[in-house]
């Protein structure tokens, strides 16, 4: 009589908050999927809650930038070796890596060079289509299966040369009941209120460029709006330096932790001032008008200017096709700008309206079969572990 065959091992990266949160979820499907599977890696609290037991803090890796990175690349040179060597020793079916491609990209060539029958997954495609597009052709030689979560992006692997690609579905789309007002009070709200939601970031360099200049916003918006109430979700990583950053503000947010809390003030919210990144989405499916704000340090601006490929970064314009967002860059980050930009979404107009009209097709522009994005990236991890072991 053979022996039981021995539970699955999965070797989980994830690098920053955003990674961490895809982990988590993504966890929760694969022990719904295959129950007995073990997951190992590198996460933050999320996938922690979720029982990983993290190699090292996820907080020694979560930098973004090229100067932050040059500044700590010997943590990173030696985080990356490390969790190389710690999957390969584990021997894990397959290897699943979460966006943050500076720092799981290394590690999947590094495995891939000394193991390479491990198969190699990446959940969250790299922006090929926006900037270095030649990293997707590239990607081919250690990634066996792109997971996508933007709808744009399999043909865009294709065109580029890249590794197999597949569009799972965003793990927003599980998320529309808590994005969506579902009340009248809070439709009523949205409508009616001047909720306004402050969202300078997750990381530590775009949250410090960013508050003094929200802050400057933000006084604008109440003197001509007394009634606005300001609400900032923050991520408890970066909370005190937003804390000390509220702390010059005449005119204080109210602070909010936590996805529920950062939901129900979506659910709620009149418009929103956000840095660019997929919170740009979440405002979207939310229905929630915003501006966008972009700055990094001189070098990194005159780098992106240089490399970026594409007309806007941010989401739901890129998803829809058109810039249906307003986004400022660099020196266009003033309190004069941004509050003459966010103003008429407080106050209601054509330009509110336009922007309603266009995150109402957001839905139907990112719909996967089956509405499960958590549950499709889980069967095709499983699918690569389990033809691995077959072969």
């Amino acid at each position: 009589m053979s022996a039981p065959a021995r539970p699955l091992k999965l070797f989980v990266v994830a690098g920053e908050t955003s990674g961490d949160v895809l982990g988590a979820k993504l966890m929760q499907a694969l022990r719904t999927e295959a129950p007995t599977a073990e997951i190992i890696g590198v996460g933050g609290e999320a996938m922690a809650a979720e029982g990983l037991a993290s190699l090292f803090p996820m907080t020694d890796i979560a930098v973004m930038g090229f100067i932050p990175v040059i500044k700590r690349l010997p943590t990173l040179l030696n985080r990356i070796a490390a969790t190389a060597e710690a999957c390969i020793a584990a021997q894990p079916d397959a290897l699943v890596i979460i966006d943050s491609p500076d720092f799981t990209h290394r590690v999947a060539r590094k495995v891939r060079a000394r193991a390479p029958a491990i198969p190699i997954i990446n959940y969250v495609s790299p922006t090929v289509w926006a900037w270095r597009p030649g990293r997707a052709k590239a990607m081919r030689a250690y990634i066996d299966h792109v997971m996508a979560v933007l709808p744009f992006e399999p043909a865009a692997h294709a065109r580029l040369g890249g590794p197999r690609c597949t569009y799972i579905g965003h793990p927003l789309v599980e998320r529309l009941e808590a994005l969506k007002p579902q009340t009248p009070a809070e439709q009523a709200a949205r409508d009616e209120g001047r909720t306004i939601l402050l969202l300078p970031g997750s990381r530590s360099s775009e949250v410090a460029r960013l508050m003094p200049v929200f802050g400057e916003v933000a006084a604008r918006i109440a003197a001509a709006e007394p009634a606005a109430r300001f609400v900032l979700p923050v991520v408890p990583h970066v909370r005190a330096l937003v804390e000390a950053g509220v702390a010059l503000w005449p005119v204080k947010p109210e602070l909010v932790t936590g996805e529920a809390a950062k939901y129900a003030a979506f659910r709620r919210a009149r418009a929103a001032l956000a840095a660019s990144g997929t919170v740009t989405l979440e405002l979207g499916l939310s229905g929630v008008p915003m501006v966008t704000a972009y700055k990094v340090s001189p070098v990194e601006a005159w780098i992106v200017r240089r490399l970026v490929q594409v007309t806007t970064t941010i989401l739901p314009s890129l998803i829809l096709g058109e810039k249906v967002v307003p986004e400022f860059l660099q020196d266009e980050v003033t309190g004069d700008i941004l509050s003459a930009a966010l103003l008429p979404l407080v106050q209601g107009g054509s330009a509110r309206a336009g922007q309603v009209a266009a995150f109402h097709r957001l839905d139907a522009a990112m719909a996967v079969e089956g509405g499960d994005p958590s549950r499709a990236a889980a069967q095709v991890v499983l699918g690569h572990a389990q033809a691995g072991r077959a072969g």
